[in-house]
């Protein structure tokens, strides 16, 4: 926001030099970034952050410079001399869509001339850097500069109808702005029409049909209020963006709206002539009631560690134009004025107070009370996981959360409900929310394979966005990897994640069928809770990310994994005993999978078993046809006493009968 120092002291005093009031303005939250010298004025650049619309035009920074020096602030009269016929007698204002235009308010001038503007005018606007283009074109841009509220002057006579309709774009529909340049619209845009075709966009930019010319007599003036969001969209998504689109964003002042129509007719009768038809058109809304704000003076010294007066905090409230209901000496209650809709609870007011007060009336070394706090278990259990992946080689990757239609297809084990599509694409046709990291993760590989770099092993920490039939998505955070090894290596390391969180807990697979990868895929199940998926990419799927090397995926839910988590360790004394070690050969059906016999060896163990592990798997035409070995190494230990041959025997019998009874399986002896 460039600010003329001339132009503000219309409204406040300024007897301290520039320098000071830009520094005091810094230091109360509008971030000073130049000041330069324009034809005998200042033009001084604030950074206005996007919670304080109200100081997008001079008035709101005169009101802050009489707050900090404690001024008086004089604001214009803004009361046009109402001449003609009744302004609902030259035109009508119909609202078609209150969602995208909650209110809509038109005056008419007639008989103006139009020409060029007073050198007061066009000084006033070069030193903010806005050309002069006519008399009743700089007065709308004085009045957005002077007070933040757009506004827009239609030529009446070359409107159709001489009717204004505020109405949703049609798909496809056609408009040419003032800039000349020719917008394809869709629904959503909000479309300021007459009775045959558009002649603005509502918030972003006027027509090029209806604009202000030499040949004007007849003015609407065109002020409203949008919906922030949609005007946000309409702007990203034809590239157009106005100091109009910018403060409509932001959100403008609803009592503001019709202050500023009368100021700019004010205005326009001294610069261009002409005669106001008395009232005004307004349709829509009224502007909202103000919530009252309670602040306990109890709670400043607490947060800001230093003692403030009561009547010192009444009276810079008082100053920011907050109204007083009812004070005690305890506490106060204030109604927010209508440009400061960021105030709404009472950490808001004890900030205000802390800034105009000065942040320099706070020692460094203020003690201010401390609340204990503890860490979430997502944030503990998301340490873990960080720290087991990144030891096992892992590198985290970061990619966004849109991804293009086609990539999204790819991979959906959670959900077969059909992808969130964004309005705006993020990227280049990336308009779709993921349901799975997976396919990001196998993007990044193609990338780091293009680079030639030789290990290229991922993890992911991210929301998936899963669609639900009739009601909001769900937003689950996901753990992905993404590696060069097999599969026996990638299940290891997220045993080795597993083990770490719950040491008790068993990883088990089960068959799963994705069309993304080849036969040794997984469902992973975590006790009675499914885990994820773990797979090698097919031939097919890794043609489809253009991979050259083989790649091996899994993803995890987040929130079984700190639902299984135990985060508080627990200490179990070793056993002094020495242990027992045999191999255990089981001849089973060529569909019994090694997760489902490991699982019957550790239940019918019992509490004997120390250890199982993985030790071949044997197939051979000697072999009774459908079946294979596995080969297994035990270990067993008790922690009352040395093991005898007949615990041993005992337990290895249970095992033998356990695995034949359930799975078919024969043990070797």
């Amino acid at each position: 926001m460039i600010v003329s120092w001339n132009w503000l002291k219309q409204y406040v005093l300024l007897d301290m030099p520039v320098d000071q009031l830009s520094e005091r303005l810094m230091m109360a939250g509008l971030n000073h970034e130049s000041t330069e010298e324009v034809g005998g004025d200042f033009a001084i650049d604030l950074e206005v952050t996007s919670n304080r619309p109200d100081c997008l035009g001079h008035l709101g920074i005169a009101r802050e410079v009489a707050t900090l020096w404690n001024r008086q602030i004089k604001l214009p009269a803004a009361q046009p001399r109402e001449s003609g016929p009744p302004v609902a007698t030259l035109t009508q204002i119909a609202v078609e869509c209150p969602e995208l235009c909650p209110r809509y308010t038109a005056r008419v001038i007639r008989g103006v001339k139009i020409g060029p503007s007073p050198e007061w005018l066009v000084r006033r606007l070069a030193t903010v850097g806005i050309r002069s283009i006519n008399n009743v074109v700089d007065v709308t841009n004085y009045v957005l500069m002077e007070c933040g509220q757009p506004l827009h002057a239609f030529d009446l006579a070359k409107l159709r109808g001489r009717r204004i309709i505020v109405r949703n774009a049609q798909a496809g529909e056609k408009f040419t702005a003032i800039n000349h340049e020719t917008y394809e619209l869709s629904p959503g845009t909000c479309v300021i029409a007459d009775a045959e075709q558009a002649v603005g966009l509502g918030g972003v930019m006027g027509g090029a049909d209806s604009e202000v010319t030499e040949s004007t007599t007849e003015l609407l003036i065109e002020s409203a209020e949008f919906d922030p969001l949609s005007i946000r969209n309409t702007a990203r998504a034809l590239d157009l963006r106005s100091d109009a689109s910018y403060r409509f964003e932001r959100g403008v002042d609803p009592v503001g709206v019709e202050w500023a129509s009368r100021r700019c007719c004010e205005l326009i009768l001294e610069v261009a002539g002409g005669e106001l038809a008395a009232g005004l058109i307004d349709v829509g809304r009224a502007p909202p009631a103000r919530v009252p704000v309670v602040l306990r003076l109890s709670q400043i010294s607490r947060i800001l560690g230093i003692e403030i007066e009561a009547a010192r905090v009444r009276q810079i409230l008082s100053s920011l134009g907050l109204v007083e209901r009812r004070a005690d000496e305890r506490e106060v209650e204030v109604l927010p004025p209508s440009w400061r809709r960021d105030l709404t609870r009472e950490i808001d007011l004890i900030e205000e107070v802390a800034r105009i007060h000065g942040y320099h009336h706070i020692p460094e070394d203020v003690v201010v009370p401390l609340a204990p706090s503890h860490r979430s278990e997502q944030d503990r259990v998301l340490d873990k996981v960080r720290h087991v992946l990144t030891a096992l080689g892992y590198d985290e990757a970061i990619t966004l959360s849109a991804v293009s239609e086609e990539v999204s297809e790819s991979f959906t084990p959670w959900t077969n409900e059909a992808p969130l599509v964004a309005a705006q694409a993020v990227l280049l046709r990336a308009n779709t929310l993921r349901r799975s990291l997976v396919p990001s993760l196998l993007s990044a590989r193609r990338t780091n394979e293009a680079l030639s770099n030789p290990v290229i092993e991922l993890f992911e920490v991210a929301h998936v966005y899963l669609p639900r039939r009739g009601k909001l998505p769900i937003e689950p955070w996901m753990v992905g990897l993404c590696s060069g090894h097999d599969f026996q290596t990638v299940k290891g390391s997220i045993e080795s994640l597993l083990n770490e969180l719950n040491p008790a807990l068993q990883l088990e697979a089960r068959d799963t069928k994705q069309d993304l990868l080849s036969d040794r895929s997984a469902e992973l199940w975590a006790g009675d809770k499914r885990l994820g998926f773990l797979g090698e990419v097919s031939k097919a799927g890794l043609a489809r990310f253009d991979l050259r090397r083989p790649a091996t995926v899994a993803e995890l839910d987040l929130n079984v994994l700190i639902e299984s988590a135990v985060l508080i360790p627990k200490y179990a004394k070793a056993s002094q005993f020495p242990t027992s070690e045999q191999d255990l050969n089981f001849l089973v059906d060529e569909p019994v999978r090694w997760a489902e016999l490991s699982g019957v060896v550790r239940t019918a163990a019992g509490t004997l078993l120390e250890e199982l592990d993985f030790r071949e798997l044997y197939r051979s035409e000697k072999l009774p046809a459908g079946k294979k070995k596995l080969l297994m190494r035990v270990v067993f230990r008790s922690r009352e006493g040395t093991l005898t041959s007949a615990q041993v025997g005992t337990t290895r019998e249970a095992i033998k009968t356990a695995a034949r009874q359930q799975l078919g399986a024969e043990l070797e002896d």
